[in-house]
């Protein structure tokens, strides 16, 4: 079970796809990369665990990304 302490673990092991898709996706470097996502709102909400976000796979969290980077909204995906 993900708890907001443990919630850090996980991120680690998300992460590195959304900054991969970024660099391969938009042809920036890793660092760029990781400056997008770690200042986005969606990486905030990803570390709230209330938002169940964490859930998501990374390329449905980059999708979100892309989105905010793109218009500024986060578009959240219903739930199937």
């Amino acid at each position: 079970m993900v708890s907001q302490e443990n919630l850090g673990s996980v991120l680690t092991f998300i992460t590195p796809g959304i900054i991969q898709l970024l660099m391969n996706n938009r042809g920036i470097t890793s660092e760029t990369a990781a400056i997008l996502l770690y200042n986005s709102r969606l990486y905030s909400l990803l570390e709230d665990e209330e938002t169940k976000l964490w859930h998501l796979s990374y390329p449905i969290l980059y999708d979100m990304l892309e989105e905010e980077l793109t218009t500024g909204k986060i578009i959240f995906p219903e739930e199937q």
